[in-house]
């Protein structure tokens, strides 16, 4: 198949499958006539690509999980260095998580003192006005 078959069957453009060629994990061959020339298994590797990179990896971090259909295996996570980004990635996304419930927490916290205050009028204080 070419770029632009490919490209409609995956829902990417053909501008990013030059892109995955230019950073080595599409490899295009070329017809006689000079038009790149996709097969079952370049549509296998840009799923992927495109399937890890809407869980929230890089194009990069996507690279292990090509290599890893590339040698054959049934799934690009079948590989120990995909494992191993699985395990960085969700470190990161824990250490988020962790920063969230930190903030969740001392705004709850604020809450809580804010409703433990009476209210009172709200006075309105100008800021210096530079002239």
């Amino acid at each position: 198949m070419r770029i632009g078959e490919l490209a409609a069957r995956t829902g990417t453009t053909t501008r990013a499958l030059r892109f995955y060629e230019s950073q080595g994990l599409l490899d295009a061959r070329r017809a006689s006539n000079g038009y790149r020339e996709y097969d079952e298994d370049d549509y296998r590797l840009v799923n992927e690509i495109l399937t890890l990179q809407a869980v929230g990896l890089s194009l990069e971090d996507t690279r292990p999980f090509v290599e890893c259909l590339r040698a054959g295996h049934q799934t690009g996570d079948s590989c120990a260095d995909s494992i191993e980004v699985y395990q960085r990635k969700l470190a990161e996304v824990d250490a988020c998580l962790a920063k969230l419930n930190d903030v969740r927490d001392s705004l709850l916290a604020k809450l809580a003192g804010a409703l433990k205050t009476p209210p009172g009028p709200c006075v309105v204080v100008p800021m210096n006005e530079e002239t």
